[in-house]
């Protein structure tokens, strides 16, 4: 997302990232009376989780609380940065991770870090659409990726490499997040189960392909396995496993035999 408005008051930071850290100094007009940043950003959240992040502009939201769009800009500059807020508020702070404390080790840390912030996007689907501008720059993204390089200590990494890993893993979070959300949105627009939108596929294929062409394709559907229902989180268990074996190899590549 882009900072209409620049860098702004004396610390040289983004709008946003001033009112994300509470860094801004309150203006000189008095606002409207139990308007507040946290109320605003609390009706935007509302907003996006109800009808989409679509859904939200200033206008929308000042309507939500009963006050003119004009108030709302005495705390938010734009809706970039009211985006950067909900974001804020949605994730929250990260909990502690029990591997963390219990010294479990790298791997298990790192992956309960993961789950931690897939439960995070599941309960916030609407964030998943707000677009990345860049590295982690408020509070709460700030301690998530703190809490990341914790889970990697004792891992051996160089210190780039943990950032790689950590991007890596949050990469594979989100995108798994985001594409559940999306086959959900298309169940759910259908009007019928996972499992028949699966069957409907499957039938669709099987009259299209053809095995000179599609080779592959013809005997992964002459298995059925397409149609024999997964454990739950049965995909997001076996990317996050290899991921960390993939990272598991990374660091016995670079330890000294």
């Amino acid at each position: 997302m882009t900072e209409n408005s620049g860098a702004s008051g004396g610390t040289g930071l983004p709008p946003s990232i001033e009112a994300a850290w509470g860094l801004r100094p309150r203006t000189a007009k008095g606002p409207k009376p139990g308007l507040t940043l946290d109320r605003i950003v609390a009706a935007a959240v509302d907003v996006a989780a109800s009808e989409g992040l679509s859904a939200v502009s200033m206008g929308r939201v000042a309507k939500e609380l009963g006050v003119s769009t004009m108030s709302l800009y005495r705390y938010v500059s734009a809706k970039e940065e009211l985006y950067v807020l909900m974001q804020e508020a949605a994730m929250g702070a990260p909990e502690p991770l029990p591997a963390l404390e219990e010294g479990a080790g790298w791997r298990e840390a790192l992956s309960q870090w993961a789950w931690a912030q897939r439960r995070v996007f599941h309960r916030n689907l609407w964030s998943l659409r707000i677009p990345i501008s860049g590295p982690p720059a408020s509070p709460h993204s700030v301690a998530w990726w703190e809490q990341g390089l914790q889970a990697l200590e004792g891992s051996g990494l160089a210190e780039g490499d943990k950032i790689s890993v950590i991007l890596f893993v949050a990469g594979f979070v989100r995108n798994e997040a985001l594409l559940m959300s999306d086959l959900a949105a298309a169940v759910e627009a259908k009007g019928v189960s996972p499992q028949e939108v699966m069957a409907q596929w499957e039938r669709t294929v099987k009259r299209l392909i053809d095995p000179v062409r599609h080779p592959a394709l013809c005997r992964l559907l002459g298995t059925e396995v397409m149609s024999e229902p997964d454990e739950a989180d049965y995909e997001f268990v076996f990317g996050l496993e290899r991921a960390l074996d993939g990272v598991e190899a990374l660091i016995r590549k670079g330890t000294p035999s």
